[in-house]
């Protein structure tokens, strides 16, 4: 069996590392904050890889944490899915959190910078704030609610919460600097109106805290002493470092008092090619009909690429192989399925699957004859153990492996033509039956009865060999075959990102053809349909204890697409 890649050193292991040896913290502290609107995507795995990894690596802890303050995006599904995948990934938190939690401690440090004149109740609204704020070659206004009393803000604030308002009517504002060349601190919005039931809240409150308000304190209360952000994050440092300056945070809720502030940094983003990252697009997928659903095999969510066969092991491989780098990067799509390729390479037992069956009659075989073939269920596994091939007289062989005029090329069957099945005997295509609209139904083909195993009598060679299944035996199922959601490697570009969804991006072979081993398999088998790629049982819609089958292929069992498209 083999081991997940070794997490790489990085610029982020070398700065954590350098300021616990400094003194500067006593061990590292990071956390894993997601908003709970949607289901986590490949991007994500990269942010849990790097903030368990990073503790795990340098002797420290991690916190789960839902940065729960967007009531009317948010669920408890989506908070579910959230830690169910955290989970598959095979990492464990030190504390479960969620800012939900933290709005008493929240509303008090927002009274305190009130209290101190460095927060405001501004009636403003959202055009007439875009004006104020002014533009890149432009410096800001102040508005003209800026210098209110301090008791009349906080009378205000208090007013906000205690739902007096209506929603826009009133939002407090940070009080830093309108002529600031970081469009950030041109005071930004700490607390808005909102009528919204919260998933966890309830309707206790209808106001709630903005993320950069929220996000840099739930760190401090939790003792975070590195919070690692994507680069869009850089320009929110400052305002993250202005809030933890001016509030006053005697203890953390661990129960240490003195903590140092944490740190953040900020690092680049990693791009699938052929993929989509933005949530706001993967819920325009799922809700107007393009995918099944947020599990869909062809999305890039770790429920999607889970319910495909992904394995946690490849996806944490992935992330090892791309790295942490300080400038956002475009990922090859080749790298993703290389990760799970040489994950299956190694762990997945092989079988006979016929995809899209084409019948072969055996003239000379014996009626009523069955003999068996033992085979290894791997290659280099002896662990995995055996299993036996049953040939008889009618077995099924792909359409694909016989061509009526087949070029001079061509190592499969055709009039005439002989090839070995792999594992058993040579045979020879004498005739072929057509139905009514001249497609190749049937094939009627003599056996080399000497020729079993790889051997011939006279020595000749045989150059094509072809996976087969017992037609007397064969197990139907479904088989999904899916490729590139999208046919531009950069989707989210375009103006219509729905007018570049691959229409082959799913086939559906709806009488497929397997040897009966995959029958005694458990539903979180994997398995490498011999010539054909890795396959796993689709868990939505397999039934196992009715016989009821769907494979779902996971990858190629090489990439075709590259060559396809250079």
């Amino acid at each position: 069996m083999s081991k997940t890649k070794a997490a790489p050193n990085h610029f982020i292991k070398a700065i954590a590392g350098n300021d616990v040896r400094n003194g500067q913290y006593p061990e590292i502290y990071t956390r894993f904050p997601p908003e709970p609107n949607g289901y986590l995507h490949l991007g994500h795995a990269k942010s849990i890889c790097l903030n368990f990894g990073l503790a795990k690596d340098l002797g420290g802890h991690c916190n789960l944490r839902f940065d729960d303050t967007n009531p009317e995006k948010e669920s408890t599904e989506f908070m579910e899915s959230i830690r169910a995948s955290v989970e598959w990934l095979g990492f464990e938190w030190d504390r479960l959190c969620y800012a939900s939690d933290y709005y008493e401690h929240l509303y008090g440090f927002a009274l305190e910078l009130i209290d101190k004149g460095l927060a405001y109740v501004d009636d403003l609204n959202a055009e007439q704030m875009r004006e104020y704020r002014g533009t890149l070659t432009e410096k800001g206004k102040n508005s003209p609610n800026r210098d209110r009393p301090i008791a009349q803000n906080r009378d205000l604030f208090e007013r906000m919460k205690a739902g007096e308002f209506k929603e826009g009517d009133y939002t407090l504002r940070a009080k830093i600097d309108m002529e600031s060349p970081n469009f950030v601190m041109r005071d930004p919005i700490l607390y808005r109106i909102r009528f919204a039931h919260h998933y966890r809240a309830g309707d206790k409150w209808c106001i709630y805290p903005m993320y950069d308000f929220t996000h840099c304190i739930s760190d401090a209360l939790e003792g975070i002493t590195h919070s690692l952000c994507t680069l869009e994050f850089q320009d929110n440092r400052e305002l993250y470092n202005w809030v933890l300056a001016n509030i006053t945070i005697e203890q953390t809720i661990t129960g240490e008092k003195g903590k140092t502030l944490p740190r953040q940094i900020e690092f680049g983003r990693s791009n699938l090619e052929y993929a989509m990252a933005s949530k706001r697009k993967l819920i325009q997928l799922v809700n107007e009909g393009h995918v099944s659903g947020w599990n869909d095999p062809r999305m890039t969510t770790l429920v999607g690429l889970k319910r495909r066969g992904y394995t946690p092991k490849s996806i944490r491989d992935y992330c090892a192989e791309i790295g942490v780098t300080k400038k956002d990067s475009t990922i090859d799509m080749a790298i993703l399925e290389n990760a799970i390729r040489h994950d299956l390479e190694a762990t997945a037992k092989r079988v006979f699957g016929v995809t899209d069956p084409l019948k072969v009659v055996i003239t000379n075989y014996p009626e009523g004859q069955t003999e068996g073939f033992e085979v290894a269920n791997h290659p280099k596994d002896e662990s995995l153990g055996k299993r036996t091939l049953n040939f008889g007289k009618e077995v099924y062989i792909e359409q694909d492996d016989f061509m009526l005029d087949p070029p001079a090329d061509y190592f499969r069957l055709g009039p005439g033509r002989e090839v070995r099945l792999r594992y058993g005997y040579a045979i020879t295509c004498n005739e072929f039956v057509t139905d009514d609209a001249g497609k190749v139904v049937e094939l009627h083909c003599t056996y080399d009865p000497l020729s079993a195993r790889g051997k011939t009598a006279d020595g000749r060679k045989i150059k094509g060999i072809i996976h087969w299944v017992n037609a007397d035996e064969a197990v139907g199922a479904e088989v999904r075959v899916y490729d590139r959601l999208f046919t531009d490697p950069n989707p989210a570009a375009a103006e219509d990102f729905t007018a570049l969804i691959n229409p082959e991006s799913l086939t559906v072979y709806p009488n497929a053809k397997l040897e009966p081993s995959v029958l005694s398999a458990s539903a979180q088998d994997r398995f490498q349909f011999e010539r054909v790629g890795y396959f796993c049982f689709d868990e939505e819609d397999s039934e196992m204890e009715s016989g009821k089958l769907v494979m779902n292929r996971t990858v190629s069992l090489r990439d075709t697409w590259g060559k396809q498209n250079r």
